[in-house]
């Protein structure tokens, strides 16, 4: 319960600062209508600092791995995967990750994200919130795994879907951003 308690308190205390940073990044980073986000110097840098952080707080290699985002009319799914089917250092990486925040999610507990993307999602707090009407699980895939997330609160889905189109913006996976 004091774990609980200190990351929440830390959570609560961290949600000003990221509302501020990803506003001054926002400003930052605008991009002008000529100008490709691809080509941006900020885009790069951007995505270089996602995935050090990624690799530190999920702990594989971004770029020995490939991520994907579902949006499902029950919920989605959080998906990774080796790139390299022989890579089983990789493949097993991933699926203790995506276990442990199978379990993080399940408990509210969002840290992971955060400190992959440096602010807060959206729909977070709503996650957080409804945590009982949400139904986590994890299964294996050959090549790593995937959580399930499905619900049948209409709140709640909003949100899973917000938090997943989230992801699949700003890792630039090229999913859907519409449910499957």
């Amino acid at each position: 319960m004091k774990a609980k308690f200190c990351f929440q308190t830390v959570f609560l205390i961290l949600i000003p600062c990221a509302s501020v940073a990803r506003s001054q990044h926002h400003e930052a980073t605008a991009h002008s209508p000529s100008q490709p986000m691809a080509d941006c110097s900020m885009h790069e840098k951007h995505m270089a600092e996602l995935k050090e952080r990624g690799g530190r707080a999920m702990g594989f290699d971004q770029d020995k791995t490939t991520h994907r985002f579902r949006l499902m009319r029950d919920g989605g799914a959080i998906e990774a995967e080796a790139n390299d089917v022989n890579d089983v250092a990789s493949r097993d990486q991933i699926r203790r990750h995506l276990e442990l925040i199978t379990k993080l999610f399940a408990e509210g507990d969002f840290s992971k994200p955060f400190a992959v993307h440096a602010q807060i999602p959206p729909g977070v707090d709503v996650l957080n919130r409804l945590k009982a009407a949400i139904s986590y699980s994890f299964e294996e895939t050959e090549k790593g795994g995937r959580v399930r997330i499905t619900t049948a609160d209409s709140a709640a889905l909003k949100a899973v879907h917000d938090f997943l189109r989230f992801q699949i913006t700003d890792h630039q996976t090229g999913d859907p951003l519409s449910p499957i």
